[in-house]
């Protein structure tokens, strides 16, 4: 069949209108109680993780592009002491926040919200001095967009290969930066087409610095995006889900009842948040290995055999067999699961290196592991099974991917990570001070936070 006769895929309508009103709509005064909380704990967990990563190369070398770049100074890099464009600073504070991949998590999107969507509005209300209640309803509206939209695009989208924290995180990006700058329904739908045509980010990247790159990139589309819709810039304002849109060039999938179908959904409930420094999908792994390690108390050379059953959609994106550095050592099921048995830290930052990738005894559990992928489990689902000397066989099961319930205990791990995080590079006096003023948001204004957090690490 010939592009003259074939007959058109049938699409939906009015997606991105109807997921622009719904973000527009959300007023931080009438949100649930719980979701305030928990965009407060993603704000505290993305200055955690991007203070403790503001050091890497990677952030240095964005930082002097940007110098040679020049532009007018409005927002400011967090750790470093600097002011660069809006777009600048979200790129450059976007790949920081992600560069350790230490950042949260969520299922709908299948990515990382918080990594994109915070670099774009702390830029964007930096410059405009909104209250810390602004930002806040800022993030829940971008957040809400990108998971509707990736709900829309899904599982097909990830499937093909798109890194979607890049290609769902800028879309939401664009809604939040165009709450921030007041856009009316038919700008933002604008907003959201502009971004949808700079989607972009492969997971073949994986491993590399382009996948934190492509975070910084996603904030920094969010937030050109926003501004070009306010100087007039058209687009189509049907762009998720018109032909040869968003969801149909990026996916084989189409699902507006995925997308809207919930009306009074907070998706914001679903987030994720890490505690070991590895990509979200070894955390099960990672879990199951601690408790059988704390239940049974055996020696590495005890371990005879493990077999690791996760869902098959994790070989595509943490089941490096083999890693050589520290960065490749993060997306290694066979790896991550090995140093959890030995006992080693996977929370600490430092033990992700090219030594412990090599280490004899480390590599010795890790060839001992062998990769059972499952058609149809849930995608963080995994069961580790243990073969140890003596003949003795233990199994263990977890998912990482139901979120807690208990915001309370959530709250105190995550201020107990911020300080392990911050300490080091802002020492205990500034880390005190930043977490006082992240706890107090919503009566700070953002130029103030961005003062206490953009002062030179140490």
């Amino acid at each position: 069949m010939n592009s003259a006769t074939a007959v058109a895929p049938k699409v939906c309508q009015d997606v991105t209108r109807a997921l622009v009103e719904r973000a527009l709509a959300i007023d931080y005064t009438r949100l649930p109680e719980d979701v305030r909380t928990l965009a407060r704990q993603c704000l505290l967990d993305w200055f955690a993780v991007t203070l403790a990563g503001i050091g890497d190369p990677l952030v240095e070398l964005l930082l002097d592009a940007a110098r040679e770049e020049g532009g007018t100074a409005a927002a400011t890099v967090v750790g470093r002491g600097v002011q660069l464009t809006r777009a600048q600073a979200a790129l450059v504070n976007g790949t920081a926040s992600h560069v350790l991949d230490y950042d949260d998590v969520n299922l709908n999107i299948n990515g990382h919200p918080s990594a994109v969507l915070v670099p774009a509005v702390l830029a964007m209300a930096e410059a405009t001095d909104a209250p810390g209640s602004e930002l806040l309803s800022a993030f829940v509206a971008g957040y809400e967009a990108a998971c509707r939209a990736g709900r829309l695009a899904a599982p097909g989208h990830y499937l093909r290969g798109y890194h979607a924290t890049s290609t769902v995180g800028g879309l939401g990006a664009a809604v939040a930066c165009a709450r921030l700058l007041r856009l009316d329904a038919e700008r933002t739908a604008m907003a959201l087409g502009i971004a949808a045509t700079e989607a972009a980010g492969l997971k073949a990247m994986f491993g590399t610095q382009c996948k934190p790159f492509h975070a910084g990139m996603a904030a920094e589309h969010g937030i050109r995006a926003a501004l070009l819709a306010q100087r007039g810039m058209q687009s189509r304002t049907d762009a998720l889900e018109c032909r040869q849109g968003f969801a149909q060039v990026l996916s084989p999938d189409l699902d507006p009842q995925a997308a809207l179908g919930d009306p009074e959904a907070y998706f914001i409930r679903d987030n994720l948040f890490k505690y070991h420094a590895a990509c979200y999908g070894t955390h099960s792994a990672i879990e199951c290995a601690r408790t059988l390690r704390a239940e049974h108390r055996f020696a590495p050379d005890e371990i005879e055999s493990v077999t690791v059953r996760v869902e098959r959609g994790a070989d595509a994106v943490c089941n490096i067999a083999s890693p050589r550095t520290g960065l490749e050592a993060k997306f290694s099921l066979r790896l991550t699961t090995a140093m959890a048995l030995c006992g080693r830290d996977t929370a600490d930052l430092a033990v992700y290196s090219e030594s412990t990738a090599a280490d004899p005894v480390l590599v010795g559990v890790r060839d001992r592991i062998r990769m059972e992928l499952i058609e149809g489990w849930p995608l963080m689902q995994t069961e580790v099974a243990l073969g140890l000397r003596g003949g003795r066989r233990l199994v263990t099961a977890c998912d990482t991917g139901i979120p807690s319930a208990d915001y309370a205990r959530q709250g105190t791990r995550l201020q107990e990570k911020f300080v392990r995080l911050t300490r080091p590079v802002l020492g205990a006096e500034r880390s005190a001070r930043l977490l006082e003023r992240l706890n107090a948001i919503e009566c700070t204004r953002v130029r103030e936070l961005m003062r206490v957090a953009g002062e030179a690490v140490q």
